[in-house]
């Protein structure tokens, strides 16, 4: 029996990780766990059994299907610990919509602990502390409403206050965000530039969604960061690199002809 300990875990792991994301390749569970593809392949074919509804994508991997769900999932010890450092480090982050909606989240998952943990919890908060941006400034509040335009190819106008003081409107397409010194960025191909530009979240001054989809950019996040790394350091709302500059020419024809 107690071989059979560390398949349990193991098996229940995978549930989490199936319910984490739309879907989960053999290979990604054959690394977290430390197992052979051919021990995932026994471990799906046991958790079928059971009468979890896995979905088998061909050439794809795994998937539970739609509308099924598990009880909540309990938290070790250490797990619950890491959501409460967690959360320590977020308040002090300066973009207020993260603050709020990770608050938010963190106290749906302190529901479902067990109770021990909960009292362990409520010590522990009162032994951490971020000393980081100490004033608790929030100089931003876009940062969760912008995901939700890129994970919707969603056009987006924004006024913008750059760093030299330079006011205008844009209309763009959000590409991507990331975090730097303190400070979000976000990466969008802007229409007024014809091109590919890094605006500070704090530099905003307003921002309104539009009903306007875009198709998504054929360029992945590491590309565009190498080609930008040493620009985007000092100077945001930097355009592309020389050679990426016919990507940025391609996007021109494709609104060219959308006017037509």
């Amino acid at each position: 029996m107690a071989e059979d300990k560390p398949r349990l875990a193991r098996l229940t792991a995978i549930i989490t990780q199936l319910q984490s994301k739309s879907i989960v390749t053999a290979r990604e569970i054959a690394d977290k766990h430390a197992v052979s593809i051919r021990t995932v392949y026994r471990d799906i074919r046991t958790l079928e059994k059971s009468g979890i509804p896995i979905v088998t994508e061909e050439g794809k991997g795994y998937a539970i299907m739609e509308g099924y769900r598990l009880p909540p999932v309990m938290f070790t010890q250490e797990e619950a610990n890491a959501l409460i450092t967690a959360e320590q480090l977020i308040i002090k982050n300066k973009e207020q919509s993260l603050v709020e909606h990770y608050k938010s989240a963190v106290t749906k998952i302190k529901s479902v602990l067990k109770f021990s943990h909960k009292e362990k919890l409520e010590f522990l908060t009162g032994r951490i502390q971020v000393r980081n941006n100490h004033k608790n400034e929030k100089t931003s509040n876009y940062l969760i409403q912008l995901q939700s335009t890129i994970a919707n190819f969603q056009v987006v106008n924004i006024t913008y206050l750059s760093l030299s003081n330079h006011h205008s409107e844009r209309k763009i397409e959000p590409f991507a965000l990331y975090t730097t010194r303190g400070n979000w960025i976000l990466i969008a191909f802007c229409r007024m530039k014809n091109d590919f530009r890094a605006f500070r979240l704090d530099c905003i001054q307003k921002l309104q969604l539009t009903s306007e989809s875009f198709e998504p950019h054929q360029m992945t996040l590491e590309q565009y960061l190498e080609a930008c790394r040493k620009k985007w350091e000092h100077t945001p709302d930097t355009g592309l690199t020389p050679k990426q500059s016919t990507f940025a020419e391609n996007q021109k024809m494709k609104h060219a002809k959308s006017k037509d």
